[in-house]
């Protein structure tokens, strides 16, 4: 009897030890609950780096509420350490030749956004295409060109027998238009359905059509008014109406880039504005403070997505910071890895995020992060190691325009592609010298300088952007 009285007082002392726990600790959490084991530094599901607070505006515009330095900071560092630890998950994967994903593991075939980064390189599509090229064709797709560089003609305004012949002779990778090629909306349109029909007869790719419509002051459509589209004020006005407003403006400016017939927007700048002695970026970047850039920059890709037309972030890895233009001279910056990470990164990690399809390498010398200054275009620090491994980003890496004084002064035309290619770049926009470029790639791979199955690692990722966007029929 005394055995049992014993056992139920030890149950009854229990129960209240137990019942006391959850008073000072608080309501068990239910293993059931998802919530029951986030952090509170952790986004919920379905969250991103570019969820923002954000306020009410008079007329229902987006503006980011106002947040202390301390939740800035906090922001700032989750920001880097979320890229930081994307860049050292897929670290492994990287084949260490080339900086490509291995293609002895399986690769991604679709991200979060289901653009970007994660090209599906095992595609079957993808490959046959590829083996039926030449390695001419091959090389030939390296390369965006004016019509002009292509053709020999002073200026184009059209597309005929002249540039269809061209096209099967250099079978680019696709044609970049400036406001002398754009005259009428039914003009450009017939000009750019032609050029797409040539594509298609060989080598049955189409071609990349891009323009420069950042707004502002780089418009070839806007503000002409030789088009009923809207005029694009800058991207710095347009920036401090909030997210909401850039990504109206993004959609805006795809539509009627859409409708014309162009699928690729040299947009946005995703620069930080840091030096007011800055002499080509003023009012073309978003904004002078990182974290504002990085959601404005996201919200424009998302815009321009919204109508189906690609984007393209420049100029990585940051053009803010300079005091030069590239166009006339060297440009540098002397920042560190560090301060890079903390700043100019983060538009392009947030534009990468969003599922931008191609981004663009400036022609900017950082000693303080190379060690020389060679320019980034052709840094294989920068191109493989910092954006592409670092930063998670496998889509396509396009430099900027090849025949700007920071690389045609100090390199010839073909000496700049071949480097470029070697950095890990995929396409050599606007050589000085579009024939001497593409020699100078043939030459670099019968003299194994650059290998066959190199050019074969950009051609995945260009041809893949093609198919993702369904521009190569399904019969091919």
């Amino acid at each position: 009897m005394w055995l049992g009285v014993f056992a139920f007082a030890a149950a009854l002392v229990i129960f209240a030890v137990f019942a006391l726990g959850n008073m000072a600790l608080g309501t068990i959490k239910d293993p059931s609950d998802p919530e029951a084991y986030l952090g509170a530094d952790e986004p919920e599901s379905g969250g991103s780096m570019t969820e923002v607070r954000t306020g009410g505006t008079e007329n229902g515009g987006s503006t980011p509420a106002e947040s202390t330095p301390a939740e800035r900071a906090a922001e700032l560092e989750n920001v880097t350490e979320a890229s930081q630890n994307r860049a050292g998950a897929r670290v492994d994967s990287l084949d260490e030749t080339n900086g490509r994903q291995g293609m002895d593991t399986p690769a991604e075939t679709e991200t979060e956004s289901g653009r970007g980064s994660g090209i599906p390189h095992e595609n079957e599509q993808v490959e046959e295409l590829l083996a039926s090229m030449s390695l001419e064709e091959k090389a030939a797709q390296l390369f965006i060109v004016t019509p002009e560089a292509l053709t020999g003609v002073g200026q184009v305004t059209a597309a005929g027998e002249a540039t269809k012949e061209k096209l099967h002779q250099y079978p680019v990778g696709g044609l970049v238009y400036f406001s002398g090629n754009i005259q009428s909306e039914s003009q450009v349109e017939e000009m750019l359905s032609n050029i797409q029909q040539f594509g298609m007869e060989s080598p049955g790719l189409p071609l990349f059509t891009c323009v420069d419509e950042e707004g502002g002051s780089v418009t070839r459509i806007s503000g002409r008014g030789i088009m009923d589209v809207p005029d694009i004020d800058s991207m710095e006005s347009v920036g401090r109406l909030g997210e909401t407003a850039v990504q109206n403006v993004g959609s805006t400016i795809g539509e009627y880039l859409s409708k014309l017939g162009f699928n690729t927007d040299f947009a946005p700048v995703a620069d930080v504005m840091t030096n007011a002695a800055n002499p080509v970026m003023s009012t073309r970047c978003f904004s002078s403070e990182p974290m504002q850039a990085a959601r404005l920059t996201a919200a424009f890709v998302k815009g321009m997505h919204e109508k189906g037309v690609f984007t393209t972030l420049k100029h990585f890895p940051g053009h803010g910071d300079t005091a030069e233009d590239s166009h006339t001279s060297s440009a540098v910056s002397y920042k560190t890895l560090e301060e890079l990470r903390e700043c100019e990164f983060l538009p392009f990690v947030s534009g990468i995020e969003a599922g931008t399809d191609f981004v663009m390498i400036g022609h900017i010398s950082l000693p303080n992060v190379t060690g020389d200054m060679t320019p980034a275009t052709l840094s294989r620090q920068i191109v493989t190691e910092i954006l592409r491994k670092e930063l998670g980003y496998d889509g396509v890496v396009i430099t900027d325009a090849m025949n700007m004084a920071a690389i045609s002064e100090l390199y010839t035309a073909a000496d700049a592609a071949v480097k470029a290619i070697q950095a890990g770049v995929d396409i050599v926009l606007m050589p000085a010298d579009f024939q001497g470029a593409y020699q100078g790639i043939l030459d670099a791979v019968h003299g194994g300088v650059i290998t066959e199955q190199r050019i074969d690692d950009s051609l995945r990722r260009i041809i893949s952007l093609k198919l993702r966007q369904g521009a190569v029929p399904d019969q091919l």
